[in-house]
């Protein structure tokens, strides 16, 4: 395999593509053999890994500069030709399903995968294929506004995200004035976010209703692979972390108002842990980089093959500039069986916390894409997702001097706070597309009131200094997810408590390291409940679960703030 940047990149030939699949689709149906049936079924998967595989670094590579015309037109030529490339798959899966060999496949390759296979044969018709293009390309129009944001501050050019650096400034003036050219930023482009989301709502719900679901919710969990549980399940969750981690979280926040000095936490303030600052990483990108090589290196043979991989050919990009897409991503390049790690650096210790997270996803990736035949289990459904990633975040815990030197303590404490006091917003994320997609109708206004009900529900600490903007409910503009992956954040929150699962293992002395690699080896072969049980996790849809990882969490935080001494 070559470095990432000299991959050969060429569009599909979507006709020629067709003819293949129909081949193999023929071939498959005239199978005589279970041996015959597989071999063509592999083929034809092979086929669609191949398209992935282009569109992929078609995408990579856009988001790199959202403003390369050529990729930008390779990006429109995918939504527009994979949205029409369901019709295809739909009579793959109807053959695959149908197949007299379908108890010897399902034996092979789970029952989990079939489930899977049943639901998108159901979620894929002709009249979706239309507002499916204008759904992507809404997508599209989305990043490409938030990307092409810039202020300028303090003498340079900032986006959204390297202003972030400058709130977590000692100096909170610097940090105030960082807060309001944020505000400002989004407030300037609001009216266009809100009609972009208008749209996408409206397409949304178009989806649903042609497939004949009563709502997007109905139709958004299926589509999202959550079988094992419902919109209430859900609910009975968020209320759970309302009852067992805001009142920790506010404890938090109130010891922190301490700490720094000051009466109340604004918003500009939260990211600050320590009146002498941050703990912040020492290094260069490719020197970050390198040092993250060596951590990987002395983790465990497993890690150390994968981030080698990692730097051999160049599979990450780190470095901020200018029209590049913002956020971080990890994604997956099925041909070569190689993740891709994209990220934003701004000098802060988020810089360590996504490369850790980003490499957690893409270690899942490349170990469970060398023990699984196909790309379709390689990654599971993103509540199993993001526990491979916020728990290799907390496995990175003890290599963290290598970063961060004589401030690394400062560093757990205020990473472990983060990923706490984290949660509530999760949660206000998740009820705030409910509440929408139960009222599509509501109007930009009806948005940002309910966005600040929710945020007082859930993080009754929040406040934004009389900024008119995000006091009237702005705030959740700034969350892509939103526009971009609907209903995948509460993800995050469910995870979030599995990965802490985990870290209490450590800390009690046990060995769950085997527990992490066994997560990873199943990738998507079993469902939600299924994947955590074979992995010796909890459930943190029980209450309890969530009652019980409340309170390690608040131990662990005094523990470790002990060593700071804070």
């Amino acid at each position: 395999m070559e470095k990432f940047r000299d991959l050969p990149y060429k569009r599909p030939n979507v006709k020629q593509l067709k003819k293949e699949l129909a081949l193999h689709l023929g071939q498959f149906k005239t199978a005589k053999t279970f041996e015959e049936a597989d071999a063509v079924f592999l083929d034809y998967m092979r086929v669609m890994e191949s398209w992935a595989t282009q569109s992929t670094i078609a995408s990579i590579r856009n988001t790199m500069n959202m403003k390369d015309e050529f990729y930008d037109a390779e990006i429109k030529f995918f939504n527009r030709e994979g949205s029409r490339m369901m019709l295809t798959l739909k009579k793959g899966i109807k053959a695959v399903l149908s197949s007299p060999f379908r108890p010897q496949l399902e034996e092979k390759y789970g029952s989990h995968l079939f489930k899977t296979l049943e639901t998108q044969q159901k979620l894929i018709k002709p009249s979706i294929i239309l507002p499916s293009i204008r759904e992507s390309n809404l997508g599209t129009a989305y990043s490409k506004t938030a990307a092409g944001c810039s202020v300028e501050f303090m003498g340079e050019k900032c986006n959204f995200y390297g202003l972030l650096r400058h709130m977590q400034s000692t100096d909170r003036a610097e940090r105030k004035a960082a807060f309001e050219a944020w505000a400002k930023l989004y407030e300037s482009v609001s009216e266009t976010l809100d009609k972009q989301y208008d749209k996408l709502v409206k397409t949304r719900c178009t989806i649903a209703k042609r497939l004949g679901f009563n709502s997007y919710i109905d139709y958004i969990y299926p589509a999202r692979g959550r079988f094992d549980y419902d919109a209430k399940k859900v609910a009975a969750f968020r209320e759970a972390v309302k009852t067992y981690i805001t009142p920790v979280c506010e404890k938090l926040y109130r010891a922190q108002a301490e700490r720094l000095g000051l009466d109340r936490l604004e918003w500009y303030d939260e990211d600050l842990c320590f009146p002498d600052g941050n703990a912040t990483p020492v290094g260069t990108p490719e020197e970050l980089t390198e040092k993250a090589r060596q951590m990987y290196g002395e983790m465990s043979p497993e890690t150390a093959e994968f981030f080698n991989f990692m730097v051999e050919h160049e599979l990450y990009d780190f470095v901020t500039r200018e029209n590049k897409h913002l956020g971080g991503y990890m994604t997956f390049l099925a041909d070569y069986k190689a993740p891709f790690i994209f990220s934003n650096f701004n000098g802060t210790s988020a810089d360590i916390d996504v490369l850790t997270h980003e490499a957690g996803h893409a270690f899942e990736g490349y170990y469970a894409s060398r023990r699984l035949p196909l790309l379709l289990q390689t990654g599971s459904t993103s509540e199993i997702n993001e526990i491979h990633s916020m728990s290799m975040e907390l496995f990175a815990y003890p290599y963290m001097e290598r970063f961060f030197g004589d401030k690394t303590d400062k560093y757990r404490f205020a990473h472990f706070c983060d990923a706490f006091n984290c949660i509530p917003y999760l949660v206000c994320v998740d009820e705030f597309q409910h509440r929408v997609f139960e009222n599509p109708g509501m109007t930009a206004a009806d948005r940002r009131k309910v966005w600040r009900e929710i945020e007082r529900k859930y993080m009754p600490w929040r406040n934004y200094d009389g900024n008119a903007f995000l006091e009237g409910g702005g705030f959740w503009m700034q969350k892509q997810h939103i526009f971009l992956y609907p209903f995948y954040y509460i993800d995050y929150a469910m995870a979030q408590l599995d990965a802490f699962a985990l870290y209490r293992k450590t800390v009690e002395g046990e060995n769950a390291w085997e527990n992490y690699l066994a997560l990873c080896g199943m990738g998507g072969k079993y469902g939600y409940f299924e994947t955590l049980e074979r992995a010796g996790l909890p459930n943190p849809l029980d209450p309890e679960n969530v009652r019980a990882l409340a309170a390690f969490a608040e131990r662990q935080a005094e523990l470790l703030k002990s060593k700071v001494g804070a």
